[in-house]
Order: structure tokens, then C-alpha cells, then sequence
């Protein structure tokens, strides 16, 4: 199985933060799963809580998903809270394509009667609120509490190891809040957070399972993979996901290239592995 992973960075595939991202995914991918990790390489990947540069990522990002699916991948992952270019991907392509918000935030839904989230910033809640009612899930949704950092400040902590610690204790302390007002399943909302709290073995507190993001997103690549062998079948295509067809197709084809909108092919087998 060959699962595609997006970042909206642009050091997804760097010593700090890349290197640290391929060590939590190579725990959560089971025997026969590879991982290739894309970060951004025409847009700024510096911050997609900002509707402005959120547009400008968005766009290689459903690019990225079209030569996935073109280079035989299995699965397209979006590793970003934001869930950006997840609807549009999945209009244009034929594989599972799944999203590191709406995939945590249904997980956490099954963990838990309710969940409560931990914001990088004051600038992501109305982003992140948004998904949560996106997914319908607000009768679920029991808070969310700050940590008081900044993107930027996350990277730093990559190469300081004092700065990495600072992170975890302030997570600690907002994801304390939540499980005090009633929060049964914390959620970091941010694919950095979930890096730092893996590596620091924080998987629970209070009694409350803290869900890192990436090994759910991993996990459920693997399980859609699998369900589409199986099916033949995963997202839907009928209206919100339906591409165009007949002659608008040939149009669009002709302005934008014949790789949009590819014609569905049959999902390959997986290779089982000797023993």
C-alpha cells in the first residue's frame, strides 16, 4: 500500500520537522505501508489559519492529489488541520482521500461521548470551528482552550529542545482545562502538536485519551485502502463529490489538461507479503 501524505509546509521534508513527522507516521504505518511525505513547494506553507494563504496552498494541494492518483498511490492524505483542498480533491480524484481534521475529529467521536480541542492560536478557532460544524458534529464538541504560541514558534521548537518542552507544558495546561469542564477525548489541533505529544508519550490525561491526529489519519488510510479492495468503492460520487461528465468534461479537459476529472479505474490488489 503507498499512501501520499500532504503537508501544508514547506519543511515537511526537512531534518526538523520532516524527520520528526516520518518517525510518528513510520510508528502508525503496519507492515507493507509506505508513507512518501510532500510539503509545499510552490506556496509559502506558513501559515494556512489565514484565509489568504489557506487560498494559495489549496491549490497545490488538489494539483498534488492529481499526480497521486496519476503515480499509482493508494490514498491521499492531508495532513492539516485545515482540512484545505479536501472537498476538491476528492471531486477530482478516484482514491480515498482523507483529511487530518475531519478524520480526527470523527475518531475522537467514537472515543468519546464529547471532545474538546487545544488551539495553536486565537486565530484558528473560527477555522476550526467551522469543520466541527462542517462534520456535524457540534452537539459533540465541549470546548476549546489556547495554547497561546504561533506556527512559527512550533518550528523553533524542533531545534530547541527547551522550546519543544514549553509546547508540551502548555498543551498540558489547556488540554487540563477541557478534561476539567467535562471533555472526554482531547484533541491537538495541529499536525506539529501531534509530533511534540507522540514523542512524548502523552496519549492520555485524566482519563481522557489525547488524540495525536496522524496515527488516526494513517490508520484510516490503511482501513479505506482495504475497503475499496474489498468494494470497488469509497467516496461517494453522486452530487457533493460528482465529477463532471459528456461534453462539459471535454471542455474543461481542454482548458485545464486531460489529467482532471481522470476516468475511476479499478483499485489494485494489495501484495501480501511473504510469512
Amino acid at each position: 500500500m503507498r499512501l501520499w501524505y500532504q503537508s501544508l509546509a514547506r519543511q515537511a521534508e526537512t531534518l526538523d520537522y520532516g524527520a520528526d513527522l516520518k518517525k510518528v507516521i513510520s510508528r502508525a504505518a503496519e507492515p507493507g505501508t509506505t508513507v512518501h511525505v510532500q510539503g509545499l513547494k510552490e506556496a509559502a506553507g506558513i501559515g494556512a489559519h489565514f484565509r489568504f494563504l489557506e487560498y494559495h496552498d489549496t491549490r497545490e494541494v488538489i494539483y498534488n492529489a492529481i499526480q497521486a492518483e496519476k503515480e499509482g498511490y493508494d490514498a491521499f492524505l492531508i495532513g492539516n488541520i485545515t482540512d484545505a483542498g479536501l472537498r476538491e480533491a476528492r471531486e477530482m480524484v478516484n482514491i480515498p482521500v482523507l483529511g487530518l481534521s475531519e478524520t480526527t475529529l470523527h475518531v475522537a467521536s467514537i472515543m468519546g461521548a464529547n471532545f474538546g480541542l487545544v488551539a495553536i492560536a486565537e486565530k484558528w478557532i473560527p477555522r476550526l470551528m467551522e469543520n466541527v460544524d462542517r462534520y456535524g458534529l457540534r452537539q459533540k464538541f465541549s470546548g476549546i482552550e489556547v495554547m497561546q504560541t504561533s506556527p512559527l514558534d512550533l518550528r523553533k521548537a524542533f531545534r530547541d529542545e527547551a522550546r519543544r518542552k514549553d509546547v508540551i507544558v502548555r498543551f498540558t495546561s489547556a488540554a487540563e482545562k477541557l478534561v476539567a469542564k467535562g471533555a472526554e477525548v482531547i484533541i491537538p489541533a495541529g499536525g506539529e502538536i501531534g509530533v511534540f505529544i507522540t514523542e512524548a508519550g502523552l496519549f492520555e490525561l485524566g482519563g481522557s485519551p489525547v488524540v495525536n491526529g496522524i496515527f488516526e489519519l494513517i490508520k484510516m488510510a490503511e482501513m479505506a485502502v482495504k475497503l475499496r479492495i474489498l468494494t470497488g468503492r469509497f467516496i461517494s460520487k453522486r452530487f457533493a463529490y460528482a465529477p463532471p461528465t459528456g461534453e462539459f468534461l471535454d471542455r474543461i479537459r481542454a482548458h485545464y489538461g486531460p489529467d482532471v476529472y481522470p476516468a475511476p479505474g479499478a483499485p489494485k490488489p494489495l501484495r501480501r507479503r511473504n510469512g
